[in-house]
């Protein structure tokens, strides 16, 4: 619960309730200390509350607000770990392996949290064990404070058994038959109380006790690579964020360098003093470990949205963190100062600055499909996730795609252009493309005329023009794969439907992809002709 922040403060607060409905009845569940002073406590009703304290305040319950109150306390909380949990709708699990020595120890990290927490205004308690369940119990059931690692035993004892996070039915089990301290559970045989309870309750012992490992569930993955900067007094101009940003990724940099890895997303964390929160996260669209450049993904960030940053009394922690890395060995750079390698990285930092400002999922780039209809065969994709090995085509232009003649055929396996007065064979090394650089997506329908069901188009009607054909190539068969079609599935449908495609060039050199769909007398008894693309 959230109260006034000052010692005198809370000495003069009203006695306040928060009520739920819990067995068809408003219950007390959670109240302050002024409240508790009277005698209240949860469970309470409220009839009976307001009959003792006429005075008492009452609230709704709001289990959203208290959800996005938590996780907000979860998010301040990184400032101590990058491992915090949530622990049911009012508790918070933090994994400090490692981090204590960082504030001085573990008691100075307790009392840091909890003065921290007291002045915005919480109502606390904190306990620090070797084992999550024993600082769970000493933090609901015992005093708080910390625990040295190995005195789990000590620590229990006294405390009741529901302090070992066991179902209500089974604690109420334990307290019929006399067994009412964890310390009294721990002197008995285990297979008896196994039997009798349950292997929950033997497992719930084993964890406090450090016997079995109980692995918290952070919110988030932990960075790999991070660093910080604490302030002594809290900053808040711009440009002074900019200059601790810069630093900071010059450190994760040269950390990911020693790694052979390049950052593919970055969040920075700003810590304000009053206890606000606040994430910016840029992703790139190759590994990156250039401090200027990570600078300037999180500058134009704040271009699109300056709204991002609202610095209140200032900010008393900064840190950046990388959340996605892949590998990047070390690369020998170019002589003449401007090779391969830049022009990509130029094409990259593209990527990059107009993600970070539209978002890096709206910047898409074309991505090959194994599908065989032409215009299945391409999907877009966020540029910051195709990989260079994924953008080619096979067929798609050139010698070494497929157009060139197939091993020991030295001729072209299309047939060769015809006319209607002359005809002539064009090598497929004369530079045509096999597919037009413009895809008409869906293909329109024209008015076609062939001399032969089978044969190419001699002139074709298309958006109200007329065009006289002067030369033609193909057909090129494209037939549906044979899984498709199978019976009882309709057989007019795209999928199922063969197409033969021609390159046609007309009297005043335009060049036009069309393609007949259906076999003559086979698939249909009328095919259909269409015009898929422009060749340049």
């Amino acid at each position: 619960m959230r109260t006034a922040s000052s010692p005198s403060a809370r000495g003069a607060e009203p006695p306040l309730a928060v009520l739920d409905r819990v067995q068809n009845a408003r219950r007390i569940t959670s109240l302050n200390a002024a409240a508790r002073a009277f005698g209240l406590k949860t469970g309470d009703t409220e009839a009976d509350a307001k009959a003792r304290v006429p005075h008492l305040l009452c609230e709704d319950a709001a289990p959203g607000k208290d959800r996005l109150l938590l996780e907000a306390v979860a998010d301040w909380c990184d400032r101590y770990t990058p491992l915090v949990a949530l622990d049911g709708a009012d508790g918070l699990f933090l994994d400090i392996t490692g981090c204590a020595h960082l504030f001085g120890g573990e008691d100075q990290l307790l009392q840091d949290i909890a003065g921290r927490l007291q002045r915005q205004g919480f109502q606390l308690k904190a306990a620090i064990a070797g084992t999550p369940g024993a600082a769970w119990a000493a933090a609901r059931y015992g005093d708080g404070g910390t625990s040295p690692s190995g005195n789990e035993a000590g620590l229990l004892s006294a405390l009741p058994v529901a302090a070992l996070r066991i179902d209500a039915g089974t604690a109420a089990g334990l307290n019929r038959v006399g067994l009412t301290r964890i310390g009294q559970v721990l002197d008995r045989p285990r297979a008896p109380l196994a039997r009798r309870f349950g292997p929950d309750l033997m497992r719930r012992l084993d964890q406090a006790l450090g016997r079995e490992g109980e692995p918290i569930s952070p919110r988030f993955e932990a960075p790999l690579v991070s660093a910080e900067r604490r302030f002594f007094e809290p900053i808040g101009q711009l440009d002074d964020i900019k200059a601790v940003a810069l630093s900071l990724a010059g450190q994760v940099c040269a950390a990911l360098e020693r790694r052979l890895e390049g950052g593919r997303a970055f969040e920075l964390l700003l810590f304000r003093a009053d206890g606000a929160v606040q994430k910016l996260m840029v992703g790139t669209s190759a590994a990156l470990r250039d401090p200027k450049r990570i600078l300037r993904l999180f500058d134009e960030k704040l271009k699109a949205d300056e709204s991002v940053l609202d610095a209140g009394y200032g900010y008393d922690l900064i840190r950046l963190g990388v959340i996605a890395a892949d590998s990047a060995p070390s690369a020998q750079a170019s002589l003449d100062g401007r090779g391969v390698q830049e022009t990509q990285a130029a094409l990259e930092t593209l990527v990059d600055r107009l993600g970070a400002r539209l978002g890096i999922e709206r910047i898409t780039r074309l991505l090959p499909v194994g599908q065989h209809l032409p215009e299945w065969q391409t999907e877009q994709v966020p540029a910051a996730l195709a990989r260079e090995e994924a953008l080619s085509w096979i067929g798609f232009g050139g010698e070494d795609l497929g157009l060139g003649p197939p091993a020991g055929n030295p001729h072209n396996s299309l047939s060769g252009f015809s006319g209607t007065g002359t005809s002539e064979t064009v090598s497929s090394h004369s530079g045509f493309l096999a597919r037009p650089l413009r895809l008409i997506d869906p293909a329109e329908l024209v008015e076609a005329l062939a001399m032969v069901p089978e044969g190419p188009p001699l002139r074709f009607r298309w958006r109200r023009s007329l065009y006289q054909v002067a030369r033609s190539e193909g057909p090129e068969r494209i037939a549906p794969p044979w899984w498709i079609g199978a019976v009882g599935q309709p057989l007019e449908t795209k999928e199922v439907v063969t197409r033969d495609y021609f390159r046609i060039e007309d009297t005043e050199g335009r060049r036009f992809w069309l393609y007949r769909e259906g076999l003559y007398g086979r698939e249909t008894a009328q095919p259909r002709w269409y015009v898929q693309g422009l060749f340049a």
